[in-house]
């Protein structure tokens, strides 16, 4: 079971984010209010965003360790993420945004392997006849669908996800939320997400962090979270208000 540890400590703006979270396999989902520092979390893991003192480690990989002047670059770090704005190339087609990260990985895959595999990952989440189609033509929920496959295709070793269900419409919510949660359960490696919908941490199981002016204040289960919430907010997430 592959474990990780963040401890991020960093200024963005006028925002300081100070925290330490660690999981396993098992999905975390990141809460908060608005400005809590969920999405800075992500972009400092991800490398997106420089680290002042800190360390991050996915198994037996140091990403980030300011001790001992570790810094593994953005592009080396083997992790998918989805942003919120999906970064995708408005130019290219669902296809070949999909296949990018493939034609630019150290392991070097051939063409038709890329393609095969872009296919594949482009099928489960019910985008497959979008594939020819340039992305700049597609609705916003879609391309929130071609950038969770861009960074499924890549097998990463951690994968981060921005409010990833957020741009589609109910009924592909359900749809595409029971995807993710069978294949992050098969790729049982770590993932963390940021969310504000309760159904994204049952359907997937996750552990759920919640965060407060860029610190911790509560993390556990569901569960945990309804016996006694640490805020407002985690109450009315959780339902209790």
């Amino acid at each position: 079971m592959t474990t990780w540890h963040a401890s991020v400590a960093t200024h963005v703006g006028g925002f300081a984010l100070d925290l330490t979270i660690d999981g396993d396999s098992t999905p975390v989902a990141l809460i908060g209010p608005n400005g809590s520092g969920k999405t800075t979390t992500l972009r400092a893991i991800a490398g997106a965003i420089a680290v002042e003192r800190g360390s991050i480690r996915v198994g037996e990989h140091v990403l980030e360790h300011t001790d001992r002047g570790i810094h593994v670059p953005i592009e080396h770090r083997r992790v998918g993420y989805v942003p919120q704005g999906y970064g995708l190339f408005p130019h290219l087609t669902v296809q070949e945004n999909v296949e990018f990260g493939l034609a630019n990985s150290p392991d070097r895959y051939r063409v038709e392997d890329r393609r095969q595999r872009a296919g594949a990952v482009l099928s489960e989440l019910g985008c497959a006849p979008l594939a020819e189609r340039r992305v700049d033509r597609l609705s916003g929920g879609e391309q929130q669908r071609v950038a969770l496959a861009r960074a499924l295709v890549l097998d990463p070793d951690l994968l981060l996800l921005d409010e990833p269900l957020a741009a589609l419409d109910a009924t592909r919510r359900r749809a595409v939320r029971h995807v993710l949660a069978e294949r992050l359960e098969a790729f049982g490696r770590p993932a963390i997400l940021v969310t504000h919908d309760v159904r994204d941490v049952i359907a997937l199981g996750a552990t759920v962090v919640a965060l407060d002016g860029g610190q911790v204040i509560q993390k556990g289960s569901l569960e945990e979270l309804r016996q006694s919430p640490a805020s407002d907010f985690i109450a009315e997430f959780v339902g209790l208000a």
